[in-house]
């Protein structure tokens, strides 16, 4: 009887949702039936209700983490889409956003009114990184464990979803049009432009990851690469392709921290590992990389960011940011552009050239959502389906949060001393020319 009454409840809920928002897709119940919530629903495309407690657990202790938690257990499902599918249209729409804001408070409270008395359902602990995941205290030996807990999830999990030179950093798209595969190879072309990179330079890749901008470098520009990273899946990644390639004598690799790393270099690239130092720890970032590089050298910082805030107040204090550090970026902390550019000058660089790739990160990002999802069932072999169903709201939360302008990504080239002639020409036509 009590389940009826939740049934009876959910049921006008729908019909609330479908006159007020008319939204784009269904609500199937935990007894298995259907309620579209728009006039015109996307055919199949429903949010699944496993039990009336998931709503009474969500609005006993409303929160981010219980609602990722409900996700991953899959007492919440998406089906026939991907969250991109259910979301985005609600995200670029501001009409549709504005009617869900419409909705009348009266008559939904009254309807939720038997979830508030039913018992909730508990959102088990999934996979995350547990205490200290925001990196507070960040001791020696900390970034392995946070670079390994994130990456050492397995090489043929991120194949699923990335190019062939298995690029995990923001793409270039020449052209809206373009596919992922030619955008990546485009961006690891144009950092190499950027870098001026030529023939017997010796090219320094912090955070080198599967070493594809190294392989890029190395075959095409004529240098000798050296790269340094923390995940050991990586690693064995990367010295297996420098072997297959015939390039292994050209390109040398470190398991270590980037703070261990000894001698000059004169280039050196850092994408997609700002993110992970913490912000207490740019100072001496800067002053590493200065002074692994040599004298005329040129550095690249390709770095996610978010926008500065009159408070300075820690980004990891919203609760998305937390949810992030917990489940997937463990130590993870975005600066703003502003204050990476002061932090590089207060360190002796010089800064050359700042480009914007916002919108670059959505459309990657979408597209490594939609490839997951279309692969849906080869993930959760491997990883399980807890870990698919965190990764896949991570990605299209990074979507939407690029789209949006809460997240951003910066290029951020810079030379080591502010005096005297630099190695970068007068104009930019090198690069885009």
């Amino acid at each position: 009887m009590k389940d009826d009454r939740t049934l009876r409840a959910a049921r006008r809920i729908a019909a609330l949702i479908r006159e007020d928002v008319d939204a784009h897709f269904s609500l199937r119940l935990w007894d298995g039936s259907v309620e579209p919530l728009g006039q015109a629903v996307t055919p199949d495309l429903a949010i699944r209700i496993a039990a009336p407690g998931v709503i009474a657990s969500l609005l006993h202790r409303p929160s981010l983490d219980r609602l990722i938690r409900h996700y991953a257990k899959g007492h919440i499902e998406i089906e026939g889409g991907s969250m991109i599918d259910i979301a985005e249209p609600l995200a670029i729409d501001r009409p549709y956003r504005r009617r869900f804001k419409k909705l009348r408070r009266g008559p939904l409270m009254r309807s939720l009114a038997p979830f508030f008395f039913a018992k909730g359902a508990h959102p088990d602990s999934t996979r995350d990184f547990g205490t200290d995941a925001e990196g507070a205290g960040r001791r020696e030996g900390d970034n392995r464990r946070f670079i390994q807990f994130h990456y050492d999830v397995g090489n043929a999990f991120y194949q699923l979803f990335l190019d062939p030179e298995m690029q995990y950093s923001c793409a270039h798209f020449p052209h809206w049009g373009a596919t992922l595969e030619e955008a990546q190879v485009n961006k690891l072309d144009l950092i190499c432009r950027k870098l001026r990179l030529k023939p017997g330079e010796t090219l320094l890749d912090i955070g080198c990851g599967w070493g594809g901008l190294l392989c890029h470098a190395v075959t095409h520009y004529g240098v000798t690469g050296h790269g340094v990273t923390l995940s050991e899946e990586q690693m064995a990644f990367a010295q297996a392709k420098v072997e297959r390639l015939g390039i292994a004598d050209r390109v040398t690799l470190h398991l270590k921290d980037y703070r261990e790393m000894e001698g000059a270099f004169d280039k050196i690239s850092s994408v997609g590992m700002y993110e992970h130092i913490g912000l207490d720890n740019i100072p001496a970032y800067f002053q590493t990389v200065r002074g692994l590089l040599n004298e005329g050298g040129l550095f690249m910082n390709h770095a996610i960011s978010r926008g500065a805030k009159r408070k300075k107040t820690k980004f990891s204090s919203r609760p998305e940011q937390r949810a992030l550090q917990k489940y997937i970026f463990p130590g993870g902390e975005l600066d703003d552009i502003g204050h990476t550019v002061s932090e590089m000058e207060i360190a002796g660089f010089e800064v050359q050239d700042v480009e914007a790739l916002r919108q670059h990160y959505q459309y990657t990002t979408r597209e490594w959502c939609q490839r997951l999802y279309r692969r849906r069932a080869e993930a959760e072999a491997l990883v399980g389906a807890e870990t698919y169903r965190i990764w896949a709201a991570y990605l299209a939360g990074c979507s939407f949060a690029f789209q949006r302008g809460s997240a951003r990504l910066y290029q951020t080239l810079a030379s080591k001393s502010p005096k005297g002639p630099t190695a970068v020409p007068p104009s930019r036509f090198d690069i885009y020319g």
